[in-house]
């Protein structure tokens, strides 16, 4: 009944930008915090971003100052923009939401992620 759909993954240079989006839909009330994590292989999943609904976003130490997450609340969607990329980004990154459903309920899901690839 929920769908979180990332977009905007692929292949970067080391220092260049790619944009990725993330468009919840489905049976949503209401949405709550978003947020980016990523996966390298052989890795934990790790967070990346962290936005609210004030669009207010907190970062890891790892992409603080090159990555900007935002959100536009009236499309359901949540936005990376990550500059000055190293090889060290490259990882499969997830979408998470906490959601109001209009069935009451309130949980959290998950995108199936992108994969982003840095060449150095």
């Amino acid at each position: 009944q929920v769908q979180l759909v990332e977009s905007g993954g692929g292949l970067g240079q080391a220092g260049g930008s790619l944009r990725l989006s993330c468009a919840a839909s489905g049976s949503i009330f209401s949405i709550y915090g978003m947020a980016w994590y990523r996966q390298a292989p052989g890795k934990e999943r790790e967070l990346v971003a962290a936005i609210g609904t004030g669009g207010s976003a907190d970062y890891s130490d790892s992409v603080k100052g090159r990555f900007t997450a935002s959100r536009d609340n009236a499309k359901n969607t949540v936005y990376l923009q990550m500059n000055s990329l190293k090889p060290e980004d490259t990882a499969v990154y997830y979408c998470n939401a906490d959601l109001l459903l209009r069935t009451g309920v309130r949980s959290f899901h998950w995108g199936h992620g992108t994969q982003v690839t840095v060449s150095s």
